[in-house]
């Protein structure tokens, strides 16, 4: 599994850590398992007759040696690696796998004497680290835009070729983590999380019950985020949107922190979102909504490619907004599982955003929405009539994953399957005697 590529201005550094201790020790024999010169001294078996320091020179200076202006960074950097569960590889191996990888990444093209220069460092047992510098010999910048798919679709190769586990694809739906520095931020600030994840949850609630662009962002602001709308100069229509949390700033506290929708996740945009709008519908009682989930999740369980594709991401809107008024009780586990099931909402592929499964788990939603406030009876049977169709409607979108071998996100299914029925199971616990309470309100009913 290719890792995204890095770029940089020092080879040096990298150098230095990659055949470093490690941030925690964590490097174990760092070597040279491949390299442009299939004879190039490893700096760290014969250190007499290579160092770091002339290698990081020896890679340089086809950069140095540019009459155009030098890239700003020119150090090109990625790491790939293979599952946990994998046998260890050998370094011949791994070095076949070097040399394919800088081959279709269009570092170093199979023959081509005027490639740019690169080395493959292994410090781990399941991964090793591709360098290479951004300049051929004869001057010309090579062409890597793609790098990566194209990397994938070669590690895809190998996987089937060497008997290995199968990586998830790139489809785009992997879950965008927060940074190491807005993880230090946040802790900072004192904050139990990154902004990225605050403002993750509170757009994905506020998408899951938008009518329309207008209902959208009011819920936002609602919700107490900053809002920056960006409108098409031409005809004036919103095309985008920003959010930003009060009271997150930088540049020394003069701007705001804005996050894009599609930076937030890819299934943010604006275009996505508009996808998710559902027209305000009569107000359904509880048991209406778990029929309703029932009987899309039977639907899903035979869906084709395209149209179980809309499913899921219907059912990963209901899971959000399940997770926001749920009691207190099963709040975290439904909360968690939500979180999970998101990678299990967004589909490769194209995708049908009309069908009856859809309409169903939209609908559903919406009466979620009215439940807090519209209830008056049902208290834990409800709930838990609710968390077992929402069960049976995770378990058929893990099979309709596993059907077309989605393997990630069928994996994120399984798992949020998993939390739901804890969540279950603490709803079927004794509850604890407490003192009655006049005029008290069931979560649901």
């Amino acid at each position: 599994m290719p890792k995204k590529a890095d770029s940089g201005d020092t080879t040096a550094g990298l150098l230095a850590y990659l055949f470093g201790p490690g941030d925690r020790d964590e490097h174990t024999d760092p070597h040279l398992v491949a390299a442009w010169d299939p004879g190039l001294p490893c700096p760290a078996r014969t250190p007499g007759r290579m160092t770091l320091a002339t290698l990081a020179q020896l890679l340089d200076a086809p950069v140095d040696a540019l009459r155009a202006p030098k890239p700003a960074e020119h150090v090109w950097h990625t790491a790939i690696r293979n599952a946990p569960t994998d046998r260890v590889l050998s370094d011949a191996v791994w070095a076949r796998v070097a040399a394919e990888m800088v081959h279709v990444a269009g570092i170093a093209p199979h023959g081509d004497e005027q490639a740019c220069r690169w080395v493959a460092v292994r410090h781990a047992p399941d991964h090793i680290h591709l360098v290479a510098t951004l300049a051929r010999r004869d001057g010309i910048g090579p062409r890597i835009r793609g790098d990566i798919p194209r990397m994938h679709t070669a590690a895809r190769a190998f996987e089937t070729a060497l008997g290995l586990s199968p990586m998830s694809p790139l489809d785009q739906t992997a879950p965008r983590a927060p940074a190491t520095g807005e993880k230090e931020k946040a802790t900072r600030r004192g904050l139990t999380e990154p902004a990225r994840l605050t403002l993750q949850r509170a757009v994905r609630e506020a998408a899951a019950l938008a009518t329309g662009d207008t209902d959208f962002l009011t819920r936002l602001r609602d919700a107490g985020l900053r809002v920056r709308e960006h409108h098409n100069p031409t005809t004036g229509t919103v095309d985008g949107y920003a959010v930003a949390l009060p009271g997150d700033r930088a540049d020394h506290g003069t701007r705001p922190v804005w996050f894009s929708g599609r930076t937030l996740a890819y299934d943010l945009s604006l275009p996505r979102i508009r996808e998710r709008f559902h027209p305000t519908i009569t107000r359904a009682d509880l048991t209406r909504a778990h029929t309703r989930i029932r009987e899309a999740a039977a639907l899903l369980a035979r869906a084709g490619r395209t149209q179980g594709a809309g499913d899921v991401a219907a059912l990963g809107d209901l899971l959000t907004v399940t997770a926001a008024v749920s009691p207190t009780t099963v709040r975290d586990q439904v909360r968690a599982a939500a979180t999970r099931f998101e990678q299990a909402s967004r589909a490769p592929g194209t995708r049908t955003l009309h069908s009856t499964a859809r309409t169903h788990f939209k609908a559903a939603t919406r009466a979620l929405e009215h439940a807090p406030r519209t209830a008056r009876a049902g208290g834990a049977p409800a709930v838990l009539n609710l968390l077992i169709a929402l069960i049976e409607a995770v378990e058929a979108a893990t099979a309709w994953h596993r059907a077309h071998d989605h393997h990630a996100q069928a994996t994120a299914a399984a798992q949020a399957a998993v939390l739901l029925r804890e969540a279950a199971t603490l709803t079927r616990a004794p509850a604890r005697t407490t003192t009655p309470r006049a005029h008290r309100r069931a979560p649901y009913g």
